[in-house]
């Protein structure tokens, strides 16, 4: 599946509750190490969720602090890197639309 096409998905689901498109690239881009530029450069070549993640510069090592249930499933316990790396960024979009801070989903 396209990254980008998910990608209006997480903004649409944070901004209905009142956050920002920035916020999902932050969020982004903290999780993965791209900078603004490349991450748009991966949504204007529609890569999937696998090359997205397989082409990180850099995936944050604090990542491993996201612990919660995301579809009924503990995202501590995805096995599958890339189903996990799917799952982290879930959860941080969620915590996101649930209003909490940003220095808490950064996990700083």
């Amino acid at each position: 599946m396209s990254f980008a096409k998910v990608y209006p998905h997480y903004v649409a689901k944070a901004e209905k509750k009142g956050r920002t498109k920035g916020e999902v690239d932050e969020i982004i881009r903290w999780l993965t190490g791209y900078s603004q530029e490349e991450l748009e450069g991966q949504l204007e070549k529609e890569t999937d969720f696998e090359t997205f993640f397989a082409e990180a510069p850099r995936l944050n090592p604090a990542r491993s602090l996201i612990k919660g249930v995301v579809c009924g499933v503990r995202v501590e316990d995805i096995e599958e890197p890339t189903m996990r790396e799917i799952r982290y960024l879930d959860k941080l979009i969620d915590e996101l639309a649930r209003g909490k801070a940003m220095d808490k989903i950064l996990r700083k």
